[in-house]
C-alpha cells in the first residue's frame, strides 16, 4: 500500500525538528490550567471505567511523549504511538519508564475494544479531512465500550502551511477545524461528544497560538447493562 504524501511529509518534518521541539515544549502545560483540567477530567473518567485501575490509554500522535507522561502522572497506564521515529526516539530517552512505538493512527496495532481511553492531543491536525473518518473509525474500533476519547485541535477554516520551523526545512499542513464538523464525524464513527471546551488563543509561551483552541471529549457507548 502506497503511503500518502501527507504522512511521508509529516514524518520527515518531525524527524527533523524532534530535539528542538522537545526542548521548546518542556513545561508548556504549566501555564495552561484549562488544558490541564481537560486532561485531568479525561483521566478521572478513564480511571472510573473498566478493570481495577482502569484499562490502558493510548496517546495517539504522542510526539516526544510529554502528554503520555502527563497521563501516567494522573494515574493511567499510558503508552504512546507516533508516525515519526525521531519523535519516538526522544520520547524513549526522556520517558524510559513508558512504552512508545512507531505507527500510524490510520492503522493502529491494537486489538479491538481493548483501550479505556485515547488521547489525540493536536495530532489529527495534520490529517486531511477525507481521511478523518478512517482515523475516527480506528479510534472507535480499539476503544472498549464506554471508553473515552479526548481531542485537542486548532479552530478555524483555513489551513496553515509551514515550510520552515526553527531554522529547519519542513513540509507541514496544519488543518484547522470547526468543532461542530468534528463532532459530526465523531458521531458517525460511533463516538458521540459528551463535553466540549473552547478557549481563546494564548499568545505567550513556547508555541504562540494563532487561533482559538478546541477540546472535545467523546465516549464510545457502553455495552448493554453497563453503567452509563
Amino acid at each position: 500500500m502506497t503511503e500518502p504524501d501527507y504522512a511521508r511529509d509529516t514524518r520527515a518534518s518531525y524527524d527533523t525538528i524532534a530535539t528542538e521541539y522537545a526542548r521548546r515544549a518542556a513545561g508548556e502545560l504549566a501555564a495552561k490550567p484549562l488544558d490541564r483540567a481537560m486532561l485531568a477530567s479525561f483521566a478521572e473518567l478513564v480511571r472510573g471505567h473498566g478493570t481495577e485501575g482502569g484499562l490502558p490509554v493510548l496517546d495517539v500522535g504522542c510526539g516526544t511523549g510529554r502528554m503520555t507522561a502527563q497521563l501516567a502522572g494522573l494515574g493511567l497506564t499510558a503508552s504512546g504511538v507516533d508516525l515519526s521515529p525521531g519523535m519516538i526516539g526522544v520520547a524513549r530517552q526522556t520517558e524510559p519508564g513508558l512504552r512508545f512505538e512507531v505507527g500510524s493512527m490510520e492503522a493502529l496495532d491494537v486489538p479491538d475494544g481493548t483501550l479505556g481511553g485515547i488521547l489525540a492531543w493536536y495530532s489529527v491536525i495534520h490529517i486531511p479531512l477525507d481521511r478523518l473518518p478512517t482515523v475516527f473509525g480506528e479510534f472507535s474500533r480499539v476503544l472498549a465500550p464506554g471508553g473515552h476519547l479526548l481531542l485537542a485541535f486548532q479552530v478555524g477554516d483555513e489551513p496553515l502551511r509551514l515550510t520552515e520551523a526553527w531554522g529547519h526545512p519542513v513540509s507541514l499542513d496544519f488543518h484547522r477545524r470547526r468543532p461542530e464538523r468534528i463532532e459530526e464525524l465523531l458521531a458517525e464513527a460511533g463516538l458521540p461528544v459528551r463535553a466540549r471546551l473552547s478557549r481563546e488563543r494564548d499568545e505567550e509561551g513556547p508555541f504562540a497560538e494563532r487561533t482559538a483552541q478546541a477540546f472535545l471529549l467523546a465516549r464510545k457507548p457502553p455495552a448493554a447493562g453497563d453503567a452509563a
